[in-house]
């Protein structure tokens, strides 16, 4: 990552309003990038995008990524030089209960956005597609999967993300190919992350904001599945990934127009219970948990990452042992109990993350 390469550089964030976009779109601002957020309203309530005001010092668009014509509207007259595409609905257990409207957002928002650049590509050079770990065909395996392996999914929201990759190399194959990159200048990739924590996620039916719900209400937390195993890892991880891999299409597009996994080292790799029970031993206070007598419908036990292409061809790698993820989120939430000063903190990580990337 080179923090230099984003001053100025005009960059179109869908989804910005959402916990990974909030840190996402600070970073950017951070970086002196000219931001453009096209997003719903906040998900949820608190939001972190609302707790840091994110929007002060980017534009502020309110937009459904399923209207074509809107979207469409947006990235013609802000004219970005690079979009990052992160809107989704990103929730299992959800997608059970929505499957069409997470169809919808997740492949056909996904569609719509290549086909607004295709239509009027503007100076758009880089389009990158954030998609997930759970696009794969989920085997259980023990190795993790490599960029080469099937797509797939088991439940509507993963295989949504299956589908959004389909859908992405239909339209590089088709419209954007490397072959004729001196047609269109347009560079395509897509990047998968593992399971993305950090500070200010209100989101529902995510471990940590369980934990810290139940926390700052005094309460004992339900624990869905504790056996399971999930590869953990800072939301500055992935997102440092994304950065590297844009400077990298923007200056050799036709070798980095692919698909990247960006995930934490196998260390990271912890069950359920183990990150309950060291959070609880951060907090240093009584932190009670029990089993939830209703775990849901299914969720994979496994699934983990194999990011040796990044390492080998981004130089990209992960800065943070989950122990210190973990003491960074406790950190965070406890500067927003204590009505602390949220930004501040927010951006302190960033600051400390890019030294430790930089270094």
């Amino acid at each position: 990552m080179t923090p230099e390469f984003w001053k100025n550089k005009k960059v179109f964030l869908t989804g910005h309003t959402g916990f990974k976009g909030s840190w996402f779109s600070s970073w950017l601002k951070k970086l002196g990038a000219e931001v453009t957020g096209y997003s719903l309203n906040p998900p949820t309530k608190p939001s972190l995008f609302e707790l840091l005001d994110v929007k002060k010092g980017m534009e502020h668009i309110v937009g459904d990524i399923r209207d074509l014509e809107k979207l469409a509207e947006a990235i013609s007259s802000t004219n970005p030089h690079i979009i990052i595409h992160m809107a989704a609905q990103s929730l299992v257990r959800l997608s059970y209960d929505q499957p069409v409207d997470t169809y919808m957002t997740n492949v056909i928002g996904t569609a719509n956005l290549f086909e607004a650049v295709r239509t009027n590509p503007g100076d758009v050079r880089c389009v990158l597609n954030i998609t997930s770990d759970k696009c794969y065909e989920n085997r259980e395996w023990e190795r993790g999967y490599t960029e080469n392996d099937a797509m797939g999914g088991y439940d509507p929201y993963s295989s949504s993300k299956g589908c959004a990759e389909l859908v992405t190399s239909a339209y590089r194959r088709s419209f954007f190919n490397s072959e004729r990159y001196k047609d269109h200048g347009i560079s395509i990739a897509s990047a998968r992350a593992g399971n993305v924590i950090g500070g200010g996620d209100w989101a529902k039916d995510r471990l940590i904001t369980d934990i810290m719900n139940s926390y700052l209400k005094g309460m004992s937390v339900e624990i869905r599945n504790p056996h399971a195993v999930r590869p953990w890892q800072h939301v500055l991880e992935p997102l440092s990934g994304y950065l590297s891999l844009c400077e990298h299409m923007w200056t050799d597009g036709t070798s980095y127009a692919e698909g990247w996994n960006f995930g934490p080292e196998i260390e990271s790799a912890k069950t359920v219970s183990w990150i309950v029970e060291e959070i609880g031993k951060l907090l240093g206070e009584d932190f009670d948990w029990e089993i939830d007598k209703d775990p849901g419908p299914h969720e994979a036990k496994a699934l983990y990452l194999d990011s040796t292409k990044a390492k080998e061809r981004l130089d990209w790698s992960q800065q943070l042992s989950l122990e210190k993820t973990l003491e960074w989120i406790v950190d965070w939430y406890r500067e927003y109990k204590s009505d602390g000063d949220l930004a501040k903190i927010t951006n302190q990580q960033i600051a400390d993350y890019q030294a430790l990337a930089e270094s």
